[in-house]
């Protein structure tokens, strides 16, 4: 819906990745556009190295010189919403469309009658059913101001995206889209750290709280979990956009939600509320979180939180609402473990035993942090017997899994049983954890047993790593100069679909009534098992798919969401392809799968699906050079040795962790000495 002389949409703009997506190509496509041809749209904006375009004159000259081949109408729709309303009211008007979802999503059959009257009348009628439908999701919802006659069409639009793609997903297209446009609007925990803490928290939880939301990952972790019995969930948000979209992103996964805005701090949406469980990833090192107006507060059991220790005013206000015997799963700074201003308060939490863990998670797991952030477990107490030990869990030797070791730890723990396992957990006695600076570091409450440190067992690591230095030397591929007429002539993946020399499958969500070919339990393949390169780490059903996509070797997978391209050649199939991961099935006599995954996850391919600072992977705007099939399995060959080079690397990288752990260990605890003479060990 284009509206001439519209001032909103004239002012709208596009980088070349929007224009790449809305016509469906790689990004070099548009680059060569603008070489090409003169009457290509001049830049409205940006810079020389990152210009953008005017979104009316793009559209128009993409109406005019692309094919007659289909365009993917979520991107023009997310264009169009872009230009019926100023930046700033963006949020409120996908939050009104996300409304109606929910209503769709639940009144599938009164929209379908409603929507055969002409606009006027659904105009009249349709704010209110969509109020009513979402009295759930949103504490006293606001009125949809944008559900007007006007709108009306492209509400018809919507939902026809909707029937096509599904309620749910295209409202997280829009969603996800809205949030890549607005990078620091908020933060989300990823998704393994996310599982993590839903596990170790919301195992038999009815009632769930998130007091600091965001776009409400933590929350749908919950709700996702195998055999969850929550039965509602809360939220809170101080960024009003946030929370709305949240709530509706919320409501159309499960029932009962309310999601409110404000600052959970100054402003507690549910005053009094008791919940089974908390899950919160607070704001760190907020110095104005409200020290001066709460000192009196009533939430400070444990002491009143220094100006400077923002978190142990986010830890309190969770166990505030917690029931008695609930859990709290807190992401918290390592400094919030040790800082001298903060020790008293440990204190108190471990004396009265409202602090039962402390993990430490790898450096990496939660991206652009410059430190291991920790995960606090808390448990309001239910009687007056006071714990005796605190587990300590320190994951960072394990970071590739590094959340089944927490889970497992937490497990043993809670159940009461034997925790110990030298150099990861370990049950520590209070009396320990109560010396003048009550430090919950990990690390420090860690020991290593005198059998772990043996002579035996370093010289058996040190001879591994001899080992695989050597084997990894052997597998870098040989190469050679280039002749200078050599010009690869790349083609869009999509035109080697055409062709029959490759097929591509995703893997959708499976429909509430599905039922399963695939017996429970069969392994799925997820976005970080191919980024790790490890075998299938999902569990059917616990992963809601349709199971009809069933890997087979040689073919090639290519995770969505990653900070850089991969493309892993599968080796054993029979597992389930997860969500969130592209699957390439090629004729092995006309397309080579080693060649395919090298180009797809190449540096030349990269900028292709760089959004937002993010590797966004479409492979269907991969550019893959026509070779022969002959030339195609020579530089299969070599990707495929450099494959195989890098999983040697990170062994040997693993290895070599462990390797100096156990022999400065050894050093220290007098297990092994240096050698005296040349040779001698």
């Amino acid at each position: 819906m284009e509206k001439k002389g519209c001032e909103v949409e004239r002012n709208v703009q596009v980088t070349a990745a929007d224009i790449a997506r809305l016509a469906d190509v790689g990004r070099a496509a548009v680059s060569n556009w603008r070489r090409r041809y003169e009457d290509f749209p001049e830049p409205a904006g940006g810079t020389a190295t990152s210009p953008s375009f005017a979104l009316v004159e793009v559209k128009r000259w993409l109406r005019s010189h692309v094919d007659d081949r289909p365009l993917p109408q979520r991107e023009w729709f997310w264009q169009e919403l872009r230009g019926e309303v100023h930046e700033d009211g963006l949020a409120e008007l996908l939050a009104d469309l996300g409304a109606f979802l929910v209503y769709l999503d639940r009144e599938s059959e009164g929209w379908a009658a409603l929507s055969a009257e002409d606009d006027e009348a659904v105009a009249e009628t349709l704010p209110e059913r969509v109020r009513a439908a979402c009295a759930v999701p949103l504490e006293d919802p606001p009125p949809p101001r944008f559900l007007v006659r006007e709108r009306i069409p492209l509400l018809r639009r919507l939902a026809g995206l909707a029937a096509e793609g599904g309620v749910r997903e295209t409202f997280e297209f829009l969603r996800e889209r809205y949030f890549e446009l607005h990078t620091k609007r908020t933060y989300a925990t990823p998704e393994p750290v996310a599982r993590l803490m839903a596990e170790i928290g919301g195992s038999s939880a009815a009632t769930v709280l998130d007091p600091a939301c965001g776009s409400g990952v933590l929350l749908k972790a919950l709700h996702d979990m195998p055999g969850s019995g929550v039965a509602l969930l809360l939220g809170q948000d101080a960024d009003e956009a946030t929370a709305r979209l949240t709530a509706v992103h919320l409501a159309l996964h499960a029932d009962n939600v309310e999601v409110s805005c404000g600052d959970s701090l100054r402003q507690d949406a549910f005053p009094g509320t008791l919940v089974d469980a908390v899950v919160c990833n607070p704001p760190f090192n907020d110095r104005s979180w409200g020290y001066e107006e709460l000192t009196a507060d009533p939430r400070w059991e444990y002491g009143l939180p220094p100006r400077t220790e923002p978190e142990l005013a986010w830890v309190q206000h969770a166990l505030a609402h917690l029931k008695p015997g609930g859990t709290a799963v807190m992401l918290m700074p390592p400094a919030a473990a040790n800082r001298r201003s903060g020790r008293r308060i440990r204190a108190q939490l471990i004396r009265r035993g409202a602090l039962r863990a402390v993990i430490t998670l790898p450096l990496g797991s939660v991206p652009n942090t410059a430190v291991a952030l920790t995960l606090w477990v808390l448990r309001k107490p239910h009687d007056s017997r006071t714990p005796s030990h605190v587990l300590m869990v320190d994951t960072s030797t394990s970071p590739e899994d590094f959340a089944r070791v927490a889970a497992d730890a937490w497990g043993r723990f809670d159940r009461g049983d034997e925790a110990d396992e030298p150099a990861v957990g370990r049950a520590v006695p209070v009396i320990e954890l109560l010396d003048d600076e009550v430090d919950l570091t990990p690390a420090r409450h860690l020991s290593v047993s005198s059998e772990d440190l043996s002579p035996e067992r370093v010289t058996g690591r040190r001879n591994r790593m001899t080992e695989l230095l050597e084997l990894a030397a052997g597998l870098v591929p040989d190469v050679g100069s280039a002749p200078e007429e050599a010009d690869f002539q790349p083609v869009p993946l999509t035109e080697l679909v055409r062709r029959g020399m490759v097929t591509i499958h995703h893997q959708g969500p499976a429909k509430p009534d599905e039922e399963s070919e695939v017996p429970d339990g069969t392994a799925v393949l997820t976005p970080d098992d191919v980024v790790d390169d490890r075998p299938p780490s999902g569990l059917t059903p616990s992963v809601p798919v349709q199971h009809e996509i069933i890997t087979r070797p040689g073919d090639v997978v290519v995770p969505h969401l990653v900070n850089r391209p991969v493309a892993r050649v599968v080796k054993e199939g029979g597992a389930v392809l997860g969500p969130r991961v592209s699957l390439l099935r090629t004729d092995p006599d006309r397309l080579d799968p080693h060649f395919l995954a090298g180009f797809v996850a190449g540096s030349g391919n990269a900028r292709n699906y760089v959004t937002a600072g993010r590797s966004q992977v479409d492979v269907r705007r991969a550019d893959i050079p026509l070779l022969p099939i002959e030339e195609q399995r020579r530089y299969g060959e070599a990707f495929r040795r450099l494959a195989d080079f890098e999983a040697s690397l990170r062994q040997i990288a693993d290895l070599g962790e462990d390797l100096i752990r156990l022999i400065s260990d050894g050093l220290t605890h007098g297990s092994v000495r240096p050698a005296t003479e040349k040779g001698e060990r």
